[in-house]
């Protein structure tokens, strides 16, 4: 209580505001985890469902680190970059408006605000303050009336923040055929071991992704725990019906 009430003194709300917003990347981080660790697993249940090698594992398993996560990081980088550059053409869309017909803009302002409850002289003033600063007014138009965040996401991070988390936590459905390869005898069951690690991982993501979707984390990480695993289940049934082929 104590240290909410320090965060909402007059310096420490001044502090906050003034500082400019800063976008999160933890979304791009934990979908990028639980994409990585369904798609790695599912290619190591595959191959061991078709009962090859353990050295195919490996193969097929970092060409999906590197193809997967690479084709998953630049589509991330297209779509917030898409974002970015449609956000920017409608600022520049409001500044040409506001340029040439003012009153017009102003009105919509007026609108917008009395909507929040402002009458009168109060609607009025409030109206005359944003419209004096033309990058103020072209930004509250974004968020009021197209409904735009105020945080800018840089794409750069956006697909770096989502290739980080494909490959590490991807890996980790490899990890003991790895360690078998390096050391071989030391692991009974590779196939168990990387089980284990990827229920695990789901776990773990599932539980950070409920920060996301107003859920549970017990309830987040089930579901991603229960979908993981029909991935899973599905990439072993296909490799146990196609053993034959290979």
């Amino acid at each position: 209580m104590e240290t909410l009430k320090a965060d909402h003194t007059p310096e420490a709300v001044r502090k906050r505001l003034t500082a400019p917003p800063q976008a999160s990347y933890l979304r791009d981080f934990v979908y990028g985890a639980i994409d990585g660790a369904v798609t790695t697993f599912a290619v190591v249940a595959g191959v061991e469902g078709a009962d090859l090698s353990p050295n195919i594992v490996i193969i097929l398993g970092f060409a999906n680190l590197v193809a997967d996560g690479f084709s998953m990081a630049a589509s991330n980088y297209l779509g917030t970059r898409s974002e970015t550059q449609q956000r920017e053409r409608a600022h520049q869309e409001e500044l040409r408006q506001i340029e040439l017909i003012p009153e017009g803009e102003r009105e919509e302002i007026r609108q917008l605000y009395a909507a929040k409850g402002f009458t009168g002289d109060d609607l009025e003033r409030a109206v005359e303050i944003i419209t004096a600063d033309r990058d103020l007014w072209a930004e509250t138009m974004l968020r009021e009336e197209l409904g735009y965040g105020s945080e800018v996401v840089h794409p750069l991070r956006a697909a770096a923040s989502t290739l980080l988390a494909f490959v590490l936590v991807g890996f980790l459905p490899l990890g003991a055929f790895v360690y078998d390869l390096v050391l071989p005898g030391d692991v009974a069951s590779p196939f168990i071991w990387s089980a284990v690690l990827t229920a695990f991982a789901f776990i773990a993501v599932g539980a950070l992704k409920a920060r996301f979707v107003d859920q549970p984390a017990w309830r987040s990480a089930l579901e991603t725990l229960a979908v993981g695993g029909a991935a899973a289940v599905l990439a072993y049934a296909l490799g146990t019906v196609l053993q034959g082929v290979a």
